[in-house]
């Protein structure tokens, strides 16, 4: 029987194009996915669009297109960028799907059922840009909302459901104290508790249609749309076909990533929303902080500084990016991106480092041993050390990776790299090959070398996989062990090597 893992990211608003923050955890979700899957899990990884709410009803309207159009077409937007990121998603979510708008009105009545939302007139600050009301202590001291400072909150009166949530906040707090694995990493958990150390107020999880008409109809006031956070939220539910039972053995393995801005919805909301309706929580929340630009700089389209993940793929290609948003995250800490950032990343350590090897020594092997891979001979002292150092470097990759370890092993890839150089470098199989007596010694050299190549580029299928895959296919190499550990001498000596091409051409 295989183990299930259920991987969802966030669905992103398409009120705008996609962003580097999308393709971040769009990206990641995918290595944790491949990571799964190359141990032997079954996987289902979802991400997709949150077409609903005030903010998309707008950006419709300012484009003059009819709404069903503008979400056609901004779908397909998304799709296509998380195809070329080469994320691996099995579900596409839309929130306009008539399955999805169903399921959650089927949750707010049973919701309803147990007395749990409440009607009333609600007089305060609403930010449009969270499409949240806000408390005064959540404001700016010039009264601003401090995600969007540039958008003016409006004072609203008027009247709602809402979502009773003191109740549950004990149970959630508890709940966090029995699974210290819920919410990851540690900071993110201290900063959810401290969200939860006082009252909470009840959640307006409605809008009336005299504000915003884009949403799921209340199944018990047909004048009102739900909250877009309450059906957005939803999806993780809707997409394994919950309320079919067939939901549960996915549900009972989801692992939520989401940025550190939607802590709260996700942390707080969501976990109450599903003990109302009588429902498991989730197993786990991996929280990751965001990205900012060089010199810690937030990216602005007026500074100039925003990196727009489609233009880099253009210039460098999609494991680039891929390899760059890998090895720089930090989980608890904001991250500095740049285009010359990628660039220089890219050139140093995807292409000096491992692409100019394997170029090197299978450009050599083709060219001195008549197209072929050569048959080692007895290893050295300096043979072994090389491929147990690359057996350590890899090992992380054969096991269960959690977010915030992803850059350490992107890590340990660079630098057992960087021994693999010297390695190359001090053996010198370009001197070995000049005499009889020490051709077989360089035969071994070539050999040892492509083959520990090999083990660092089926670790790299989980990251990079479309040049990982190109790389492989060049040495010849033969399928994978499954489940994935890294193993030695898969290679076979004699054997034809395929067309050598540069991996990772240098860009200027």
């Amino acid at each position: 029987m295989s183990m299930k893992s259920y991987i969802t990211t966030p669905i992103y608003y398409v009120n705008g194009s996609p962003h580097i923050g999308h393709a971040f955890t769009s990206i990641m979700a995918d290595i944790l996915k491949r990571n799964r899957m190359a141990l032997g899990h079954e996987l289902k990884l979802s991400t997709g669009v949150d077409e609903h709410g005030q903010k998309n009803q707008e950006a419709a309207a300012d484009l003059g297109m009819p709404i069903d159009d503008f979400l056609a077409m901004r779908c397909k937007e998304f799709q296509g960028v998380f195809d070329k990121l080469d994320v691996a998603y099995d579900y596409f979510v839309r929130t306009s799907r008539e399955g999805h708008k169903q399921a959650v009105a089927g949750m707010e009545q049973s919701i309803f059922d147990r007395d749990l939302i409440i009607k009333k007139n609600y007089t305060g600050t609403y930010c449009k840009g969270c499409e949240e009301f806000k408390k005064d202590s959540d404001l700016t001291e010039e009264g601003q909302c401090p995600l969007h400072p540039t958008m003016k909150v409006e004072q609203t009166d008027e009247t709602n459901y809402f979502l009773k949530m003191e109740p549950f906040r004990e149970r959630l707090l508890q709940h966090i104290a029995d699974n210290p694995d819920f919410v990851q990493p540690e900071a993110f958990r201290n900063e959810l508790k401290q969200m939860l150390s006082e009252p909470l107020d009840d959640l307006c999880i409605s809008r009336p249609k005299t504000r915003v008409t884009l949403g799921v109809e209340l199944p018990f006031d047909t004048d009102f749309v739900t909250y877009v956070w309450f059906d957005a939220l939803a999806n993780y539910l809707t997409n394994i076909d919950w309320p079919d039972e067939s939901y549960a053995p996915w549900w009972a393995e989801c692992e939520h990533l989401i940025g550190k801005d939607i802590l709260k919805p996700h942390g707080v909301y969501w976990p109450i929303m599903l003990m109302a309706a009588g429902l498991p929580l989730p197993k786990k929340l991996s929280v990751h902080s965001h990205w900012v630009g060089a010199g810690g700089m937030k990216m602005s389209k007026s500074i100039g500084n925003v990196v727009d993940p489609m233009e880099v793929i253009a210039e460098l290609g999609v494991d680039a990016l891929r390899w760059y948003l890998a090895r720089h995250m930090r989980a608890d800490s904001d991250s500095q991106i740049s285009v010359d950032f990628i660039k220089q990343t890219y050139n140093t350590e995807l292409g000096n480092k491992i692409g100019n090897l394997l170029s090197r020594a299978a450009k050599f092997s083709k060219a001195r041993f008549d197209g072929k891979l050569p048959a080692p001979g007895a290893l050295t002292e300096a043979d072994e050390a090389i491929r147990k150092s690359v057996i350590a470097a890899t090992e992380g990759l054969g096991g269960w990776i959690s977010l915030a370890e992803i850059p350490a092993r992107m890590q340990s890839i660079i630098t057992v790299a960087d021994e693999m150089n010297n390695y190359f470098a001090e053996q010198a199989p370009w001197e070995l090959i000049k005499n009889d007596d020490t051709r077989e010694r360089c035969q071994t050299v070539i050999y040892v070398t492509l083959d520990c190549l090999r083990v660092v580029m089926e670790a790299l299928t989980q990251v990079i996989p479309g040049s990982a895959g190109r790389a492989l296919t060049m040495l010849n190499a033969p399928d994978a062990v499954h489940p994935w550990k890294p193993e030695l001498d898969r290679l076979q000596g004699d054997s034809d090597l395929g067309d050598i091409e540069t991996l990772f051409p240098r860009v200027q």
